[in-house]
């Protein structure tokens, strides 16, 4: 965790809505909002000026959307913490946004303290997920059928089972989806910590279960 308060830049096209997410944030003393961005390309120039601890971004933006913003800053700045705020939580959202390097990912409509604590917890090099989002990762990653969609992957890389206990290991993960073997231990981490289960295995029946 960084010393003072977690500086934070906030990425969405909808001024109400960045006007809402500045009010909850005003609220909470180890975080200070520096700046604002309505769309990609806007949030890049931002993070170059003020060299935030974590962008929190919307997917769907004018021009440059927010995976292809993602990918950018974190090719200038690796250990920057970015966390989604996003209505989409369809499978290719999230997914383009994890290998895009995204160390969180929530939907609109999390509570005050729920956003709070994502913001410091990627702000601490965790990962971290709603509890819906937490469930639709250990369904695709823990379940043979349906595939993953990775478009960009040949047929024989997809349907890849990390969260099964005979699935592969991280680092045949990390190379599969082009992430580092740390963002795929932390994904890995935060979905069996927000499942509340210990392994790889009842991630995968509690996540079906759950459907």
């Amino acid at each position: 965790m960084t010393a003072g308060p977690v500086r934070v830049v906030l990425a969405d096209d909808h001024p109400m809505y960045r006007y809402g997410v500045a009010a909850v944030l005003a609220t909470a003393a180890e975080i200070e909002l520096v700046g604002e961005a309505s769309d990609g390309a806007g949030l890049i120039a931002l993070v170059a000026a003020e060299r935030p601890d974590v962008v929190l971004t919307d997917l769907a933006m004018p021009g440059l959307d927010g995976v292809s913003a993602c990918r950018e800053l974190l090719a200038r700045q690796p250990d920057l913490g970015v966390l989604v705020l996003t209505m989409h939580a369809d499978d290719e959202s999230l997914v383009s946004a994890l290998r895009a390097g995204a160390r969180g990912y929530l939907v609109k409509g999390a509570d005050k303290a729920e956003l709070i604590r994502a913001i410091l917890a990627v702000a601490d090099g965790q990962a971290v997920y709603g509890a819906v989002v937490a469930r639709r990762i250990a369904e695709l990653f823990g379940s043979a059928r349906p595939p993953l969609p990775f478009p960009g992957l040949p047929p024989r890389e997809r349907g890849v089972r990390p969260l099964r206990a005979d699935g592969p290991r991280n680092s045949e993960i990390a190379r599969q989806l082009g992430m580092t073997d740390k963002t795929v231990r932390n994904h890995v981490s935060a979905i069996l910590m927000k499942l509340q289960v210990t392994d790889r295995t009842a991630a995968a029946i509690k996540a079906r279960g759950a459907r």
